[in-house]
C-alpha cells in the first residue's frame, strides 16, 4: 500500500509542526550534514538543515547531479534502484542525519548511509515521517537509530 504525505503538506500548521519536531530533536546533536533522499526527503531536509545550521546534501537518482558523484545500488520491495551523491559534498568526520518521508524495507536509507560512510561521515541517525513496521526496514539499518513520527500498518 502506498503511503502519501500530501495531506500533511497541504496543512501548513501540521507541516510546520512536523519540521519543528525534527528540529527540536536534532538542534543539539552537532549535526553538520542533513542528507535528503530524492524526492520527498528534499521537502523535509532543507528546512531542518537551515534550522540546525547544517548543510543540505541531496541524495539523487542516477544522472541527476552534475559533476563527480559516487553511487550505491540497493534493492526495494519492488526491484532495484540507485542513489548518487556529490563526491565532495560530505567530508570525513561530518556528522550526518539521513532524512526521508517513509521507511518501508529500509533499502533506500541503507544506500544513503553507505554513501555517507564511504566518504568518512558518521551517520548519527535516520529520520522519517512514516514507518511501515510490517516491512521490517528498521532491521536493515545496521543498528543505527531511526526516529519516526508515525507508524502505519
Amino acid at each position: 500500500m502506498f503511503q502519501d504525505i500530501t495531506t500533511l503538506l497541504l496543512d501548513h500548521k501540521a507541516f510546520r509542526d512536523t519540521i519543528d519536531l525534527f528540529v527540536e530533536r536534532y538542534k543539539s546533536k552537532n549535526i553538520s550534514v542533513v542528507a535528503g533522499i530524492e524526492a520527498r526527503g528534499f521537502i523535509f531536509g532543507p528546512p531542518i538543515a537551515l534550522a540546525i545550521g547544517a548543510k543540505f546534501v541531496p541524495m539523487r537518482k542516477p544522472k541527476k547531479l552534475p559533476g563527480e558523484v559516487i553511487s550505491e545500488e540497493y534493492t526495494l520491495e519492488y526491484g532495484k534502484d540507485c542513489l548518487e551523491m556529490h563526491v565532495e559534498a560530505v567530508e570525513e568526520g561530518d556528522r550526518a542525519l539521513v532524512v526521508d518521508d517513509v521507511i518501508a524495507t529500509g533499502g533506500t536509507l541503507c544506500a544513503a548511509m553507505s554513501l555517507l560512510e564511504r566518504v568518512g561521515a558518521e551517520v548519527v541517525e535516520c529520520a522519517c515521517v512514516i514507518e511501515l513496521p510490517d516491512l521490517e526496514g528498521r532491521k536493515r539499518l545496521k543498528g543505527k537509530p531511526l526516529f519516526v513520527l508515525v507508524e502505519s500498518r
